[in-house]
């Protein structure tokens, strides 16, 4: 059994934002590639996630404008953001994580990625804009 730890650096420039990790999960594949196995694409973060999806611009909108309405930010009944222990009132942040996750995993086989016709991996920031991001890829399974 082999296993790779890649991790894709990002700097992220919205509040909310989504974007596209599939090429750079396709290269980390190409430099690690198995046979049978999975790769895992886990944020390290508790305000940003990890999504599989379709990438098509209106939906991406209409996404932005859910995940907006689900927390609005800077309501006044967040006990966190009273206080919060990092200087940031990102209360809405964490309450919309409730809903996403923080990792998705692709299945490979016979050397492929098994990701459907329609779907791309996303990285979703939820408490933009932030400096530095960090994404790790995992790669394991059989060569």
């Amino acid at each position: 059994m082999h296993f790779h730890v890649e991790q894709i650096q990002l700097t992220t420039r919205a509040p909310i934002e989504i974007i596209d990790l599939s090429e750079q999960v396709r290269q980390a594949f190409a430099r690690h590639p198995v046979r049978q196995g999975w790769v895992t694409i886990t944020s390290a973060h508790t305000t940003a996630f990890v999504a599989l999806n379709e990438r098509e611009p209106k939906l991406q909108q209409d996404m932005l404008d859910f995940l907006t309405r689900l927390a609005p930010p800077g309501q006044t009944h967040y006990r966190h953001d009273i206080d919060p222990i990092d200087g940031r009132p990102n209360t809405h942040s964490h309450l919309i994580g409730l809903f996403m996750n923080a990792s998705e995993t692709i299945l490979v086989e016979d050397g492929r990625l098994l990701l459907g016709e329609w779907q791309s991996v996303f990285f979703i920031e939820l408490d933009g804009p932030r400096p530095q991001r960090q994404v790790r890829v995992q790669i394991a399974g059989l060569v």
